[in-house]
């Protein structure tokens, strides 16, 4: 099959997975490492069977071409992208017609893919709603983002917006409080309500936020930080800040 512009991959067997669960139709063929027959591989392929994928044996080389890297556990989809799922407002008028609270995550320049797939991980493991990023300093949802998040990167709506001063301040007319993290801020993430309505804003890993995106936030807290480094990677400060918000809605439901 050629490799149309139609088509995108994704590799390891996370990723591939969760398309077989949620979208199996959009698979077009899904390459293996044909000398792999232990158990993980076998349960896979009875899977990718069952589903009506297209299988394909291929070989180490092969399969590392494909996926450009060679972290693909033996396992490479060639896939439809799927539609961008939804717009803010969208995702938005669907939370307040669930009655849902909204729990946002917002990254301001992670450009890392490494980072961004971390990050959609720990937003689904965590139950957040959304991640939002701005076009013009993000990453795209490409191979190894949907790798490293294992899945995330198809159940997690991943929003790029072109102004995100703006979808921040639009945040704030639907009663979203926005909370900034900065190393420079007195109160820490543990000293503020966040059983509410809140979207987290996080900057890239030693940049930190935007001075715009900063001002823009209503609130600014800290990390406590006891050690000799600075500052965590942005994926274990997005997982502190919204487990601390998963613990404290839990916490009020109890």
């Amino acid at each position: 099959m050629s490799s149309s512009t139609s088509n995108k991959i994704l590799f390891g067997f996370h990723a591939v997975t969760v398309r077989l669960k949620t979208h199996p139709k959009s698979i077009s063929e899904i390459h293996v490492d044909a000398t792999r027959r232990d158990q993980r591989m076998r349960q896979f392929v009875e899977r990718a069977t069952e589903a009506g994928a297209k299988l394909v044996d291929s070989d180490d080389d092969r399969l590392g071409k494909l996926a450009g890297s060679s972290r693909h556990q033996g396992v490479v989809a060639r896939v439809q992208p799927l539609a961008m799922q939804h717009s803010l407002d969208a995702v938005m008028e669907e939370l307040e017609a669930a009655e849902v609270q909204p729990l946002l995550l917002v990254l301001d320049g992670v450009t890392d893919p490494h980072n961004l797939g971390a990050c959609l991980r720990v937003a689904d493991g965590a139950g957040a709603n959304a991640v939002i990023a701005p076009k013009d300093h993000a990453v795209g949802l490409n191979a190894t983002v949907a790798k490293v998040a294992s899945g995330a990167a198809e159940t997690v709506p991943y929003l790029m917006v072109t102004n995100l001063a703006r979808s921040l301040n639009e945040l704030k007319e639907r009663d979203i409080w926005i909370i900034g993290t900065s190393d420079q801020a007195a109160k820490s993430i543990y000293d503020i309500d966040l059983n509410r309505p809140v979207a987290l804003v996080l900057g890239a890993e030693g940049d930190g936020l935007r001075q715009l995106t900063a001002k823009t936030c209503d609130e600014l807290v800290s990390i406590p930080m006891l050690g000799a480094v600075e500052s965590l990677n942005v994926s274990v400060a997005a997982g502190v800040c919204l487990y601390e918000a998963l613990r404290q809605r839990r916490a009020r439901q109890g």
